[in-house]
């Protein structure tokens, strides 16, 4: 009865797992509208708790670069339905959710030090949102903290009771939905498929390149954002083997009449 049991849990596991978009394998047991509600409401909280930036100029220097990006996305890919905002914080961090938001602290500047480098950044974040990073996150913890047998209940059912137990078990909030850092897989990832988001976009992917350099100068004195990714020289290394494929996005960007101009 147990094998049975385990067997079938198994089975019911199955249509959750998905394929990012660079092949790798991956499970999401969270329908994604809940996941734009967790990005909402974690978005939400963050702007009460961190004052926005009272810049006008900066925060149009960050939504002319993103509004540039968003239109490469497959969904979700009208600017005016993202929500972006700068953070009065000199931390040097951004980040994108579910439910279509974007944050970007101002401190982040001190090394995204021109549009492209900006734009590297905001493409990698971007680049989570699409590969369902989040959801894959949240559905591992699921799987770990509450079993199989809840995680196949919440397959069969969309209830309102079920969609209380993953807010209620996973406590999602601000610490998965914000502060929680992404595997070393997850980053990797996004580091590729926002550099071709970038390159579509007209932004010279070459600069992604400069961006990690100028954090690395940074040493142990340097921003977060580095801790939970993979060491600079691997990065750099994973960016130039791509850098290729990058460039000829770039060029076709070009010669359609992408030419982004967004200064600070």
């Amino acid at each position: 009865m147990r094998q049975i049991v385990i067997y079938s849990l198994l089975l019911a596991l199955l249509p959750a797992c998905t394929t990012s978009p660079v092949g790798r394998r991956q499970l999401q047991l969270v329908p994604e509208t809940q996941l734009d509600t967790m990005g909402e409401q974690s978005f939400a909280a963050l702007k009460k708790s961190t004052p926005l930036t009272d810049n006008p100029k900066l925060r149009a220097y960050v939504v002319c670069i993103a509004d540039y990006i968003i239109p490469q996305l497959q969904q979700d890919n009208t600017p005016a339905s993202w929500e972006i905002q700068v953070f009065a914080d000199n931390q040097a961090n951004a980040f994108a959710l579910p439910g279509r938001k974007i944050g970007v602290y101002q401190g982040l500047l001190k090394y995204a030090k021109n549009q492209d480098q900006l734009a590297a950044v905001i493409g990698h974040e971007l680049a989570h949102v699409i590969a369902h990073h989040g959801n894959e996150r949240v559905s591992n913890q699921l799987a770990a903290n509450a079993g199989l047998s809840i995680a196949a209940a919440l397959l069969s059912t969309n209830s309102q009771s079920s969609q209380q137990l993953v807010l209620a078990g996973l406590g999602l909030g601000l610490q998965y939905g914000v502060l929680m850092p992404f595997s070393r897989s997850h980053e990797s990832e996004a580091d590729r498929i926002g550099l071709d988001l970038m390159a579509r976009s007209g932004f010279n992917p070459q600069q992604s390149i400069q961006l990690w350099q100028n954090m690395a100068r940074a040493g142990s004195n340097g921003p977060e954002f580095l801790s939970t990714h993979p060491s600079s020289d691997t990065r750099i290394r994973d960016l130039m083997a791509h850098m290729p494929a990058a460039q000829k996005l770039y060029q076709l960007a070009i010669q359609s009449g992408k030419a982004p101009h967004c200064t600070l």
